[in-house]
């Protein structure tokens, strides 16, 4: 399993950072698997979300703008054997070289996800994110 190292930074940038994101992003226990539900492409792995998006982590960079149809496949927890997964529509809005350069960062914005989806994706929080 590939283990990002944070972007260094000055205080400065992450002050900045930190003033334009309303909604803290939450780290995930699994790097959950996204995948392109209309070619059944892998894309990546969850690095961390929020209710209006998400960051991944993947082997090729993804241009800016394109619309995609995203599922989230989830573990089986409870070893029932269901697939259980979140679907939802997402933009690409920036994609560059991670740390590591065999890999790309993503982010992702949710479009106009329906109920449904933001709740999964508040309960996918609840139950996956590191709680700080």
């Amino acid at each position: 399993m590939y283990v990002k190292k944070p972007f260094e930074h000055s205080p400065q940038d992450n002050a900045a950072a930190d003033d334009r994101r309303a909604i803290k992003r939450r780290h995930l226990i699994y790097y959950l698997r996204v995948w392109d539900s209309d070619s059944n492409a892998l894309l990546g792995h969850v690095v961390d979300i929020t209710t209006e998006g998400m960051m991944l982590v993947g082997e090729h960079s993804i241009p800016d703008g394109r619309s995609f149809d995203l599922e989230i496949r989830l573990p089986d927890r409870g070893g029932s054997g269901q697939l259980k997964s979140i679907h939802f529509k997402a933009v690409t809005r920036w994609s560059h070289n991670d740390v590591n350069r065999s890999f790309y960062d993503t982010g992702f914005y949710f479009e106009e996800p329906p109920g449904e989806s933001i709740e999964r994706v508040r309960a996918l929080i609840a139950e996956y994110a590191f709680h700080d």
